[in-house]
């Protein structure tokens, strides 16, 4: 028994029989250019399947037909950008230092290949603008340990502070606190001296004069009898406005008493099995040289 077809009686269309609160659902046929684009989207994807990458197989996929692959697609693209990358570099690798930032073409690449290499390799101790952090020295200011310019920024990065390199850079400062070299007292005076003299912080009336000629007697020899610091030791200048661990009067006193000494790695590639490339050491250092504080 066939069932009844219900009307509409305002559109004289059919129904579904489906009401809802005196509302009826028109039974209308889908419109003939949406039922003609629905068969062209299956028939392109059925073909699209077939020649192009599609479904799993188990551990691997259908490759399809025309074995096209996106990734060998970049693989190759990547490939041929290093190929005409290799070019500069072998250049940049075979030229000094001073004449790769005098040559508008090669400086370009270096400071690309810089920036690249920075942020894989030095960002998270120096921070992405070189900004630095405490125990992690600011390379965009111009306040430098061992000397800001290409040739002393290119040593730094190629054998490393402390690394263990037999070329790497390297400096002690005795724990005067904790070999009883100087008494609690005498590092407070050392300490008030620093913070109030040379960090300048010295309140009105304070008597800095033990500090000073503690200082004059034990620190002068590296730090300089100003606070100006000495690069052939490597030791701080001490009258700046920039301090490796802070500019807190505590961070005097722990230097003085048992001295805290960072290590930078060796980015030499015979000496890390990560490291890098002439040319690519190269590079980081103009990069590094162009934050705003090389010299």
């Amino acid at each position: 028994m066939s069932a009844k077809i219900v009307k509409d009686a305002l559109s004289g269309r059919e129904t579904t029989g489906h009401e809802w609160d005196g509302l009826q659902e028109l039974n209308n046929p889908l419109p003939k250019w949406w039922l003609y684009t629905f068969i062209a989207c299956v028939i392109f994807a059925a073909v699209y399947s077939v020649l192009f990458p599609s479904f799993p197989l188990g551990t691997t996929y259908f490759h399809g037909l025309l074995g096209a692959s996106t990734r060998n697609t970049v693989a190759a693209d990547v490939r041929a950008l290093e190929a005409r990358r290799a070019v500069f570099m072998d250049r940049i690798k075979d030229t000094p230092i001073e004449q790769v930032k005098q040559d508008p073409q090669l400086l370009a690449v270096a400071l690309a290949a810089g920036r690249i290499a920075f942020a894989n390799n030095c960002q998270p101790c120096h921070g992405a603008g070189g900004e630095g952090r405490i125990g992690y020295p600011n390379l965009a200011d111009d306040t430098w340990l061992w000397g800001g310019t290409l040739a002393d920024i290119q040593r730094t990065i190629t054998y490393g502070i402390r690394s263990g390199n037999e070329k790497a850079r390297g400096s002690v400062m005795p724990s005067f606190g904790a070999s009883g070299m100087l008494k609690p007292e005498q590092i407070d005076a050392v300490a008030n001296y620093v913070w109030g003299a040379l960090y300048g912080h010295a309140e009105a009336g304070q008597d800095l004069s033990k500090g000073r000629a503690q200082y004059a007697e034990t620190c002068a020899v590296c730090h300089g009898a100003d606070g100006q610091g000495n690069r052939l030791f490597g030791a701080p200048p001490l009258k700046s406005a920039v301090h490796l661990y802070g500019d807190l009067r505590d961070a005097i006193v722990q230097q003085i008493n048992n001295p805290r000494l960072g290590v930078m790695p060796s980015w030499e590639k015979k000496s890390n099995t990560t490291g890098l490339d002439e040319a690519t050491i190269k590079s980081v250092a103009i990069y590094v040289h162009d934050l705003g504080g090389g010299e």
